[in-house]
């Protein structure tokens, strides 16, 4: 992601305000709402395989769309692509890897790997911040130039991959049948509802912070351009250092104590920042980006370890279905209050709202953990 450090001064270069940065993103998530369940079961359906190539053709078509465009409109344009293509990635890529590692008896070590993957990403992220911070010196465009050929090499990548064995296969697609499996996910099983959920609003609580309020925070505590990519490459040295080890960290404190600081720390991340509006507040953020680090891998696997292979791909994809829903209601809330009032009052506002979900999706899953313990103990007798 070249452009990723530079994206809300390229926005505003181009003559938008964050109302409508924050109504583009807003839009990209719905665009990825409107699919994501839909792909997630096509996945399940056609392969994973079929589905990434696709999204991957998606993406490099939504960058190059980015690059040759100079307003709203285009950018909207570009939004969609990208949210379509994100919306046939998400999903399919973690149950890929989910069922490549039960394949090989060795599923035990998917956080691991799932660790590795989001680690590389972001030490990836961080060259890219360094890179985009050369490129941006000639123009804040020729990064998005150049993400269109990097998003090209996605597409042989997946070209590459080898479907892995299922247990099972759908043999007929059909409309009910997702409905049904929406159905099980956040209704009918209680245990992986609340994991979907808690997984939800932690995943738009970062979401939130990276796109919409890092990069308007530095510009807020007048932070020069130059150092955009510094901090950027930090934060995701961060999240791709805490991510490789995040395996060997949940499984010492274990699943209780997980959900719990992850429940605290990265909610609590905005009320902190609300409150510490200077250079201080580039401590928050690393503290709340080593939680973002250790979270995804974490939550993820909760999630699969309660879903079946054979709709695995569908289950993740509800998760990120609420995840965009989540962004598509608070992200143009952001934009809009930080326009009428100040960033610093948005942050605060949101994450009240976050501490405010976390807690009741962290309170349901402590007493399912605790029903099941009790079960587990009444059985011993």
């Amino acid at each position: 992601m070249l452009f990723m450090p530079f994206m809300i001064p390229f926005y505003q270069d181009n003559g938008l305000d964050l109302s409508q940065i924050s109504l583009l993103k807003a839009i990209y998530s719905i665009s990825i709402v409107i699919l994501e369940i839909p792909s997630g079961y096509l996945a399940d359906v056609l392969g994973r395989k079929k589905t990434l190539i696709i999204g991957s053709v998606l993406g490099c078509m939504g960058f190059f769309t980015y690059s040759i465009s100079y307003g709203f409109l285009g950018f909207l344009i570009a939004e969609i692509i990208l949210g379509f293509g994100q919306s046939l990635i998400s999903g399919a890529d973690s149950a890929m890897l989910y069922d490549t590692l039960d394949d090989l008896d060795r599923k035990d070590e998917y956080v691991k790997y799932e660790g590795r993957v989001i680690s590389i990403g972001n030490i990836s992220e961080m060259t890219a911040g360094l890179v985009g911070g050369l490129l941006v010196s000639i123009s804040l465009r020729v990064p998005y130039i150049a993400q269109t050929a990097v998003a090209f090499i996605a597409i042989p990548a997946s070209l590459t991959l080898i479907e892995p064995k299922r247990n099972a296969k759908i043999v007929k697609m059909g409309f009910n049948h997702i409905l049904n499996i929406v159905k099980y996910s956040l209704i009918e099983n209680k245990d992986l509802r609340w994991n979907i959920l808690h997984s939800s609003i932690i995943g738009a609580c970062s979401l939130s912070m990276a796109t919409l309020i890092v990069q308007p925070f530095l510009k807020e505590i007048n932070l020069p351009l130059s150092y955009f990519g510094i901090i950027w490459v930090v934060l995701n040295f961060i999240v791709g250092a805490v991510a490789f080890y995040a395996y060997k960290i949940e499984k010492k404190i274990k699943k209780v104590k997980s959900l719990i600081l992850i429940s605290i720390f990265m909610p609590l991340g905005y009320i902190f920042l609300s409150q510490i509006f200077n250079y201080w507040g580039l401590i928050v953020l690393i503290i709340f980006y080593i939680f973002r680090g250790f979270a995804t891998p974490v939550l993820k696997n909760y999630i699969n370890q309660l879903t079946d292979s054979e709709v695995r791909a569908t289950v993740l994809s509800v998760r990120n279905f609420v995840i965009r829903i989540l962004f598509a209601m608070i992200g143009p809330f952001i934009g809009w209050y930080t326009d009428l009032i100040s960033l610093q009052a948005a942050v605060l506002i949101a994450g009240s709202v976050f501490i405010f979900f976390a807690g009741i999706s962290l309170v349901m899953q402590l007493m399912i953990i605790r029903g099941k313990n009790s079960s587990k103990f009444n059985s011993g007798f």
